[in-house]
């Protein structure tokens, strides 16, 4: 397998570096963690900086304001940004790479022209209502109702960890529209407007202080019927689509951040004088092969079928549960390394290492718990028998 840049590649690299070296220092400052409707002023900001530079959506189609370029391009634009230090996605996280992608592989070509152009110019931000009280890591145990009336559903329910719901303008939401269906079945995929009649948000404060996540109440809140995305009650297959982005691309640009803090956590532990300790460079060693590998996987997800449908990339498969699994204990690993080199520093929540010491906590849960990727690799990966159904 030859890794190297074709000249093409090699051009389209050095044109980036160009641009981010030339934009970045004019950049304005960073909003405070806190500060979502400032951090959202900020990252639809880059975005359409992006836009109007011809980066924005660099592998998504055309026809959904793209432009349709080789994954390749897409995997060195994510180098390049993370390594010149430039902002994330930040608040377009899900628009950009679950709500959008869906979207491009399963709305219809109105949905598609109405919501994607958007998200790439940055002037929409879109939040995720999937999980809910009391279902814990079972998806399909979703209670939400949504009712046909006419040309609308009526929705009526709950909705938690719903990322960046306070300052969204969409809602990617999963309701249950068939109640007599096996549950799994009788699910549809919605796009909800979140400044409808009947949309209450209150926010969660993290263990780490912030507030990304809310709570979501919905009380008789009407959607059109043309806001859902797929079949009625097939939304349960159209929410796979979204979670094996989720699982098996969305994360690519962290795999790239992972592998500079840890150049980070090496040059800080030269200083220190901590690098002397066999046990540590053993540790980082080894995370730095686990992170190459696992750039080497988001490569091999990105472009294993690219350009055989019409959404940005391909949906990944079951290798995203191979990823996401690895992934989210390797994060956790990372910043463990982290708070054993800072040492006392690591009880300091401003230190940028330690806010993501209590983040990694939540990413063996986020998308799917690790005990459900595993099921996922044990039987769609290598064959296995599905686990017996307890008796009732």
């Amino acid at each position: 397998m030859d890794l190297a840049d074709t000249s093409e590649e090699a051009e389209f690299r050095a044109g980036l570096r160009k641009w981010l070296a030339d934009v970045l220092p004019g950049l304005p400052p960073k909003p405070p963690p806190n500060d979502w409707p400032g951090r959202r002023a900020y990252d639809l900001g880059w975005q359409r900086t992006l836009y109007d530079a011809g980066y924005a959506g660099l592998h998504w189609p055309v026809d959904a304001g793209g432009r349709g370029a080789p994954a390749a391009q897409h995997l060195i634009f994510l180098e390049e940004t993370e390594r010149a230090g430039a902002p994330y996605v930040g608040a377009g996280f899900v628009g950009l790479l679950h709500a959008g992608p869906t979207i491009a592989a399963e709305g219809t070509a109105g949905q598609r022209a109405r919501w994607l152009p958007p998200v790439l110019r940055g002037e929409e931000v879109w939040c995720q209502g999937f999980s809910e009280p009391e279902a814990g890591s079972d998806l399909a145990a979703l209670r939400t109702r949504a009712w046909r009336d006419g040309d609308d559903y009526v929705v009526s329910g709950s909705k938690i960890w719903t990322s960046h719901a306070e300052v969204a303008d969409w809602c990617e939401l999963l309701v249950r529209t068939d109640p007599a269906a096996p549950k799994h079945r009788g699910i549809s995929w919605l796009a909800l407007r979140m400044d409808t009649p009947g949309v209450t948000v209150r926010p969660l404060r993290t263990l780490a202080g912030s507030a990304e996540f809310a709570e979501v109440f919905l009380d008789e809140v009407r959607v059109p019927v043309a806001h859902r995305v797929g079949a009625e009650n097939d939304g349960w297959r159209v929410s796979m689509v979204t979670l094996s982005f989720e699982r098996g691309t969305a994360f690519a640009g962290e795999v790239v951040a992972c592998r500079r803090l840890l150049g980070e956590l090496a040059a800080r532990a030269r200083e220190d004088g901590v690098w002397d300790d066999p046990a540590l460079r053993r540790r980082l060693g080894r995370l730095n092969a686990e992170f190459r590998a696992l750039w080497r996987l988001i490569q091999w997800n990105v472009s294993e079928t690219a350009g055989t449908r019409r959404g940005p990339g391909p949906v990944p498969g079951a290798g995203g549960s191979v990823f996401k699994l690895r992934y989210s204990h390797a994060r956790q690993e990372l910043y463990e390394a982290a708070a054993e080199v800072l040492g006392t520093g690591a009880l300091d929540l401003r230190h940028e290492w330690t806010a993501g010491r209590l983040s990694a906590l939540a990413y063996t849960i986020a998308a799917g718990t690790s005990q459900i990727q595993r099921n996922i690799v044990a039987e769609r990966i290598l064959g296995l028998p599905k686990e017996p159904k307890e008796p009732k």
